[in-house]
């Protein structure tokens, strides 16, 4: 048919219900966030960072209300004691139980056996050992709670003594057992006041002391004891003590008693169990709400509660690097949009400023910031650190953004319809630039924790001061521990640095595919 002659039959009117129009769109617009959060959904590993992270900065939150010790908090007596909850304490699984692996002779193994028969406590658990093919080594778990045992001998004040009577008479729990006459002590220094060594021994006069067999194999007890009618002239030549209410024992007939403690000078010398003693200072004389000796992630070489200084040091290195981060952002973005904006000599001079301030390596600016503010805080040291030089990044990307969309199309029809330059900037360039800005962001936070940490653990910062500590130096302490057998020491912390690494890097990934703009509408 030929198009330019139709013939006018072919032509008929329209009626208006003949018109046809779009129809509506059924479905609710979608903004530019509800965007972005659905393609961050789609990445699967930026959501499990996402959650990881989750779970780190709630338990840097929370987790200080959830322990009654702080960083400040040390005991040298419980220092390497392994892991211990609750809920494997008393099982027989050999997991968290506050037990380790311990191979030692059977002298050792004898005192270990000893302290367990006096106190009760399970030393070694449920009692079960095996021994080599020769008889020299016996290997079983050791209760690192329970075998610090005695100690020293200590000295008490009189007015303490008394404390420890009326609260062993009000709970019924033992703090205080019978001590060893003094006469009848090992003979070398470092023996005679072991206040573990309450048995017989073959040879008081060596280094190495064996425990001294019945018949029976069975530990000889050399405690200090008296006969009834003998007590006014013990008090005279030993100056000797009994706990109050106490009954002894008969033997030939006659009553005899134990001697709970010598008075020395300064007081009065006596052997505490030192379990019971610690539940004892904290619930009845300190009253710092620490019930028992119970620490969850176990201790460092100094008695430090490591699950307290992780906590208060992961909400530590949150609080600062977000805040060096934001402080970093802010100035960052308004000094790369400036210069990649207006370019020209404005952008060259700024340019040289960063340049500068760039090529000076942090650990020189700390130097020089300890060296000339004297004692000032180290965290505000670090700040300043931090600050001088963190921006740097944040506005070469930003400047790096804006002379990649200054001269798009609808930036020039901008700028023709008269927009001023601050609209232009944050309006138009800034949100299409967004996506590397906030991802660049998202990494700013673990690279601040992560160069806090290294400051720390090699010792140029220093923030074991009050309540503030670091995961730094947890792994620092963690590094000596390996020799000592206790790699759990290193391993809470470097954990925690490592999951937080890898979250953060996949988190700022899913970001910076949510917030590209060139991906707006592939989400369907």
């Amino acid at each position: 048919m030929d198009i330019n002659n139709i013939p006018a039959e072919k032509f008929q009117f329209a009626t208006r219900t003949d018109l046809y129009h779009d129809s509506k769109f059924e479905t609710k617009p979608v903004s530019y966030f509800q965007g972005a959060f659905r393609r961050f959904c789609k990445n699967k590993g930026a959501v499990v960072g996402g959650v990881v992270i989750t779970i780190l900065v709630l338990f840097a939150i929370i987790a200080p209300f959830f322990t009654p010790f702080q960083p400040v908090y040390y005991d040298m007596v419980y220092a390497y004691v392994t892991p211990k909850a609750k809920l494997f304490a008393n099982s027989n699984i050999d997991f968290w139980d506050g037990c380790r692996v311990k191979n030692t002779s059977k002298v050792g193994y004898l005192k270990d056996l000893a302290l367990a028969k006096e106190t009760g406590r399970e030393v070694i658990k449920n009692g079960e050992y095996t021994i080599s093919e020769d008889g020299s080594n016996y290997t079983y778990r050791y209760d690192t709670y329970y075998g610090v045992g005695f100690g020293k001998y200590k000295i008490i004040s009189p007015e303490e003594f008394n404390d420890i009577q009326r609260y062993q008479n009000e709970t019924g729990r033992q703090v205080l057992y019978p001590v060893v006459k003094f006469s009848d002590r090992p003979t070398l220094e470092k023996n005679k006041y072991d206040a573990n060594i309450y048995y017989k021994v073959e040879n008081p006069n060596v280094s190495t002391l064996r425990p001294k067999l019945d018949k029976n194999g069975d530990i000889i007890p050399n405690y200090w004891t008296y006969e009834e009618g003998d007590f006014s002239g013990l008090m005279a030549e030993y100056n000797s003590l009994r706990i109050e209410g106490e009954n002894g024992f008969e033997k030939d007939g006659k009553q005899h008693y134990y001697v709970y403690g010598r008075k020395v000078d300064g007081g009065i010398e006596v052997r505490a169990e030192y379990y019971e003693y610690y539940i004892y200072q904290h619930n009845e004389v300190l009253k710092d709400g620490i019930k028992e000796p119970l620490f969850l992630f176990g201790t460092t070489q100094t008695g430090k509660d490591i699950f307290a200084c992780l906590a208060y040091g992961a909400r530590f290195s949150f609080i600062f690097a977000t805040v060096v981060a934001i402080a970093n952002f802010i100035v960052g973005v308004i000094w790369g949009s400036i210069s990649g904006y207006f370019g020209g000599k404005i952008d060259l001079f700024m340019e040289r400023i960063a340049e500068i301030l760039g090529a000076i390596p942090t650990i020189i600016v700390i130097t020089l910031l300890k060296y000339h503010m004297g004692t000032a805080s180290q965290v505000l040291v670090l700040f300043i650190a931090f600050f001088l030089t963190g921006w740097i990044g944040m506005a070469g990307r930003t400047r790096m953004q804006f002379y990649r969309f200054k001269n798009q199309e609808y930036v020039l029809a901008a700028r023709t319809l008269g927009a001023r330059d601050a609209r232009i900037m944050f309006k138009h360039i800034f949100p299409n630039g967004l996506g590397t800005i906030v991802t660049s962001f998202a990494l700013v936070i673990p690279g601040m924790i992560y160069s806090e940490t290294s400051f720390t653990y090699l010792g140029i910062i220093n923030l074991e001061a009050g309540n503030i500590t670091s995961v730094g130096t947890l792994i620092a302490a963690g590094q000596q521990s390996i020799m000592a057998n206790a790699g759990y020491v290193a391993f809470f912390p470097c954990m925690f640095l490592v999951l937080m690494m890898l979250s953060f890097n996949l988190f700022g990934n899913g970001l910076r595919d949510a917030f590209n703009p060139s991906l707006r509408g592939t989400e369907d």
